[in-house]
């Protein structure tokens, strides 16, 4: 090939370049509405994962909201621990109502769709939560440090001031940081609006880029390290000075109490990151959409479900205080152990 020929050929190159990266600018709608795919490709499905969900939804709302309940009423709950379990309650309900309402109306609907600003909101509403829960989570960790590993000093310590701001901490990191993701998200050309998701994931609307976003890569990317490895490096220090703190009590029944407290948490912890690692923290290049689904809608509403059940069922004044709301014990039983 001529040295001409080459030069030529390397012009058309440039030109097509050129060519179809403006009309990747140019060619991009607004969308001002969004199909979600979900499970419609699996129509004898929908049916039984709307049962499902919705089960699983009102069981969820039942279970975190008489937890809430019991927390707010109950005295002897007025502890750091059942604060901040009020908190994971409260943020399991707002996470799982983003979504699951909207997933239960279109797996009964022909026509599953979502206006932009309410994918706006619920993928804002959706990272908010997860992010708190992710920081509230390592903050429950350093609250059980504090508790079995100085004891004597864990009212001092832990007082309802600092409490409170750990707190705050936990939902002002979630807040802000789902703000800057959801922003800049939404600021990317998109070239189609059928999100192959359930529900408006942030993954799943990045996936219909019309380019890359070196920007948002790097911060979601960045945020994801922030919320995920480190609160889980976190609590796995916290839970190794607690584990070697317990093996010294010389006490079994205080030992048992302690692994029960502790276990409670540390269950919890293992679904949530376990769900959350797997689905923000794999390789953008790998394609286990329909995996990613199925763990999402867990991670959605089972893992929030079972948090309820998991802290009350070795948890004596947790079930105590939930018979004493439910009047299950007479009152004068109740006086006796407070």
């Amino acid at each position: 090939m001529s040295e001409g020929a080459r030069l030529n050929e390397g012009n058309n190159t440039g030109i097509n370049i050129d060519e179809r990266k403006k009309m990747e600018r140019e060619n991009f709608t607004i969308w001002s509405i969004f199909f979600l795919e979900g499970f419609s490709q699996y129509p004898r499905l929908e049916v039984v994962l709307f049962v499902f969900s919705l089960v699983m939804y009102l069981a969820m709302l039942l279970g975190n909201s008489t937890l809430i309940l019991i927390t707010i009423l109950d005295s002897r709950l007025k502890t750091p621990m059942y604060l901040f379990l009020g908190n994971l309650s409260f943020v399991d309900i707002c996470y799982t109502s983003a979504s699951i309402p909207t997933l239960l109306v279109n797996l009964m609907s022909s026509q599953k769709t979502i206006i932009f600003s309410g994918c706006a909101v619920q993928m804002c509403l959706s990272l908010a939560m997860g992010s708190t829960e992710c920081v509230l989570l390592a903050v429950m960790a350093c609250d059980r440090y504090v508790a079995i590993c100085n004891p004597l000093r864990y009212s001092i310590i832990m007082n309802r001031c600092v409490c409170a701001q750990m707190a705050t901490v936990s939902w002002v990191t979630g807040c802000l940081t789902a703000l800057l993701e959801t922003s800049l998200a939404l600021q990317i050309p998109l070239c189609g609006n059928l999100i192959d998701h359930f529900t408006c994931e942030i993954l799943a609307v990045l996936k219909l880029a019309c380019t890359s976003s070196l920007l948002v890569n790097t911060i979601m990317l960045v945020v994801s390290i922030l919320l995920l490895p480190i609160p889980v490096l976190l609590i796995c220090i916290s839970y190794i000075f607690i584990l070697s703190t317990i093996l010294r009590i010389s006490s079994a029944e205080g030992r048992n109490k302690a692994f029960s407290t502790c276990g409670a948490h540390l269950t919890v912890v293992i679904l949530y990151y376990g769900a959350a690692l797997s689905m923000y923290l794999k390789p953008s290049s790998s394609k286990v959409q329909k995996i990613d689904k199925i763990i999402s809608l867990l991670y959605g509403v089972l893992t929030p479900m079972l948090n309820p059940i998991i802290y009350s069922l070795r948890n004596k004044e947790v079930k105590d205080a939930m018979k004493k709301l439910l009047g299950k014990i007479p009152l004068h039983q109740t006086h006796e152990h407070l």
